[in-house]
């Protein structure tokens, strides 16, 4: 579910933050400029794990900011093809069921992933299993067990610099993952207690 990734960058310490131990204020601004960020086919950054490298600080021209070049591990959250996750369900419509975590929402399980006999219920806008005559519900807040399927990323580079293509490409999910609850074990944990 997270995995370490080393990552090379160039980080600017404002003169603000000349107070603070060098170690410190890199710290502090890669964990400002990755954190809860998606990096393309890598995953969503958590935190930074340590710090491997730095070089030494030369200072700007004109702003007075320092630059580093550093070489650091991230924590990223990426899980992989085939996990067992835990989650709650946000939302369910015609697609499926909408599933987030603590810190992340954009799962989904679509309605072909859910096992034989599953019914949408309109009108209470919730998916049911229907088990030898017995309906069990996926109710709205339930804690649930998904494996996933699969993962999909979008980059979100406007095609042109019109307000309209750069509105478009923000309203994309960077990162998203696709669930499935077919298999025993998987769904309602309350159903295998």
């Amino acid at each position: 579910m997270f995995i370490l990734t080393k990552i090379a960058d160039l980080v600017q310490i404002a003169p603000a933050q000349f107070e603070k131990h060098s170690r410190i204020a890199i710290e502090d601004n890669i964990n400002a400029k990755y954190s809860n960020r998606v990096i393309q086919k890598i995953g969503l950054c958590i935190c930074m794990y340590d710090l491997l490298w730095a070089s030494e600080g030369l200072i700007g021209h004109g702003t007075g900011f320092v630059n580093v070049n550093v070489e650091f591990r991230m924590i990223v959250f990426r899980p992989f093809k085939g996990e067992t996750l835990f989650g709650r369900i946000s939302s369910a419509d015609q697609d499926g069921i909408h599933i987030r975590t603590d810190f992340f929402e954009e799962i989904i399980v679509p309605y072909q992933e859910l096992p034989d006999n599953t019914e949408f219920d309109h009108h209470e806008q919730l998916w049911t299993w229907i088990v030898e005559g017995e309906r069990m519900y996926y109710d709205r807040n339930e804690m649930v067990r998904f494996a996933v399927s699969e993962e999909s990323w979008n980059d979100q580079t406007p095609e042109s610099t019109e307000q309209e293509d750069v509105d478009k490409a923000k309203k994309l999910s960077p990162y998203k993952i696709q669930g499935s609850m077919i298999k025993d074990g998987l769904g309602v944990c309350l159903w295998w207690e």
